[in-house]
């Protein structure tokens, strides 16, 4: 069974540019399915900032044939080398909603216990001239994942011009689920439902997928902390 990671790297603008642009690809990696490489993006920022372009911060997902192809990945490639420094987690697939090309999304779903720790990915591919629709929607879901109490570990990433990407960690599925139902009890809780009712009426985008995981491990720090999943979830 395939298994996916998340990870996140400080490195230097070139070699930012040039790991988001010329990706590892299947062809020069061996044990590599696909991946999306992307700048980190700050939930919420505003449209024309700084921290909307954060080229030297990458955040590449991916789908393996195995662990040990991460680990040889880590170990010998040149982006390979830059991830290891940082951050990542290894996931495994639970559920998909939505699609989008590249992955081999496995065609069974799995339950998910609604106490335990879950992690989400979405992809988006964005038709360019709803791009200023999207964000109008859009950065109110932001600042609604970044500030919820839910999560531990919340972000966005892009590859322009048309790749968005959010990731987070959740402490429980059903904080998660409340969250994507306008259940929480946080301030002006329907964004998320207020967007996807927009998205509905006339989408935003070419593609869009949003992926649900269980944490396998997780390595390294990403601005100094580690452990970003429970305890319960093993470190190696």
């Amino acid at each position: 069974m395939s298994v996916f990671s998340y990870h996140l790297a400080k490195t230097t603008y070139a070699n930012g540019l040039k790991t988001i642009y010329f990706p590892p690809t299947p062809e020069n990696v061996h044990g590599l399915i696909h991946c999306e490489c992307m700048s980190v993006m700050k939930l919420g920022s505003p449209i024309i900032s700084p921290s909307r372009m954060l080229f030297n911060q990458v955040a590449v997902f991916a789908q393996w044939e195995s662990e040990d192809a991460i680990n040889k990945f880590l170990e010998n490639d040149r982006v390979g080398k830059i991830l290891a420094n940082g951050w990542h987690a290894r996931l495994s697939f639970l559920r998909q909603w939505g699609s989008i090309s590249g992955f081999a999304i496995p065609d069974e779903e799995l339950e998910t216990d609604p106490a335990s720790p879950v992690v989400a990915v979405t992809i988006a591919r964005m038709k360019l001239f709803q791009v200023p629709r999207f964000l109008h929607w859009g950065r109110p879901v932001e600042k609604l994942v970044r500030d919820h109490p839910g999560t531990t570990l919340s972000l966005a990433s892009i590859r322009y011009p048309r790749t968005i990407s959010t990731f987070s960690i959740w402490r429980s599925a059903k904080e998660m689920t409340d969250m994507v139902r306008g259940h929480s009890s946080v301030p002006q809780p329907k964004r998320h439902i207020d967007a996807m009712k927009e998205r509905d009426r006339k989408d935003f985008h070419i593609e869009f997928t949003t992926l649900r995981f269980k944490a396998i491990s997780e390595f390294g720090t990403w601005n100094g902390r580690p452990n970003f999943i429970s305890d319960q979830i093993p470190k190696h």
